[in-house]
């Protein structure tokens, strides 16, 4: 990425000079250059000065870091590229999704694409997946100190009659958000308020963020007794973590995706049956998973999450929690009943990478760019293309366990055992 605004290049040099003998910060730059994208050429420059580095690559980018800087990204240097593949068509029957849908996936492991593809052609030729979201709100939990286990009793009582009260402080901070629930912990002297909002279309986070903020602020001005606020978010939330909370209360949209897979269908596409499928999945995934703690009872939700997340502009962290959940097996007749269980998958159509030109345009591929009509619609209808994308992608893999197939397809897909031309 070049100078776009005819800086000189003696003043480019100037500058590198300064970052090497530290005059100046690279924090500083977007303020002495007053473009963001020439400061991102300055940084390179330096770097490639002092690290013998060559990142031209990581240059070459459409991102416009005048539009980005200061709501994604600081220090910017350029980008890196992911390849993004397609799966599908994958039918979904869901409340908000209906149709058939391509699924992108950036990803750099090889047969991910494959496995999640041929589990959408299961799964279609079968009827498609039905989806339904059972729950929808994004929580953040304010930690508060009292004196005494009385005084947290009695904060955590006032604060329950006053949710009207908290509500219309978090409406005088947005319009799209709205708190819903308050649900009190207590230990000791300490008390978490794990605060349940509603956030339309977006995933929420800087809108539940500032919210909490905000009663956090009203409590400590209006409650007659002793209580501060310790930490904003109080790790009962739970963010960034895997948590039994989030699995029982869900955060973000809690959503199942199933599907009755035929047994021709099972025979012909993947090449196995269904009491090998159900076999695998008891063992593997449900007693596999207890034997080992886990807190998932599945395949490879992550996978298949990841790289969704990275091609939509999702919250690359958010993976942890929303990639926990249950998978589900059935043998019926001479078919498989099949389900994914997501309680915290957290995803949203509005605000943070979903902004990305890239990005953009693949939530747009899936019809969902944006807000929705009515609002929060568009980010509901993604997570059932999700939670359908997850249900493929999980059958195939057990379909290729129970026919000894996993170790072939990654070799042939995954070491370069695929060749064009």
């Amino acid at each position: 990425m070049g100078s776009s605004s005819g800086q000189k290049p003696n003043k480019i040099e100037d500058l590198v000079d300064r970052l090497a003998n530290g005059s100046l910060t690279h924090s500083r730059l977007e303020r002495e250059l007053g473009n963001a994208n020439e400061a991102a050429l300055v940084r390179r420059l330096f770097l490639e000065r002092v690290t013998g580095a060559n990142l031209s690559g990581v240059a070459s980018t459409i991102l416009d870091f005048q539009e980005l800087y200061g709501r994604n990204i600081e220090n910017p240097i350029g980008a890196v590229q992911v390849p993004v593949g397609i799966a599908g068509p994958l039918r979904v029957n869901g409340e908000y999704a209906r149709g058939d849908f391509y699924i992108p996936l950036a990803t750099t492991e090889g047969a991910l694409v494959a496995s999640v593809n041929r589990g959408a052609k299961a799964i279609t030729l079968s009827g498609g997946a039905r989806a339904r979201v059972i729950r929808d709100g994004m929580t953040r939990a304010p930690l508060l100190w009292t004196p005494s286990v009385d005084e947290a009793y009695r904060l955590a009582r006032w604060v329950e009659e006053r949710i009207e009260d908290l509500r219309r402080v978090v409406g005088g901070v947005t319009r799209h958000g709205k708190l819903q629930h308050i649900y009190p912990y207590i230990i000791g002297n300490l008390v978490w308020l794990r605060l349940t909002f509603s956030t339309g279309d977006a995933m929420g986070m800087n809108m539940v963020t500032i919210s909490s903020d905000r009663i956090c602020r009203y409590i400590e001005e209006n409650y007659g007794g002793d209580a501060k606020c310790v930490a904003l978010s109080g790790n009962m939330c739970t963010d960034k973590k895997p948590a039994a909370i989030n699995k029982i209360l869900g955060r973000g949209k809690y959503v199942v995706a199933e599907a009755l897979i035929k047994g021709n269908i099972i025979r012909e596409v993947l090449k196995t049956t269904p009491q090998s499928i159900d076999l695998v999945n008891t063992t593997k995934n449900l007693l596999g998973s207890a034997a080992a703690g886990s807190l998932s009872f599945n395949a490879h939700f992550a996978n298949i999450i990841a790289a969704i997340f990275i091609a939509t502009g999702q919250d690359a962290a958010q993976v942890v929690e929303s990639s926990m959940g249950y998978t589900w097996t059935e043998v019926r007749g001479e078919d498989l009943y099949i389900s994914v269980t997501l309680p915290s998958l957290e995803v949203g159509t509005v605000g943070g990478g979903t902004r990305l030109p890239t990005q953009r345009e693949l939530l747009a591929l899936l019809g969902v760019a944006g807000g929705g009509n009515p609002p929060g619609s568009n980010a509901l209808k993604f997570a059932e293309i999700v939670a359908s994308a997850v249900l493929a992608g999980e059958l195939n893999l057990l379909a290729a366990i129970a026919a000894g197939q996993l170790a072939k397809a990654h070799e042939l897909l995954g070491r370069g055992g695929l060749r064009v031309g």
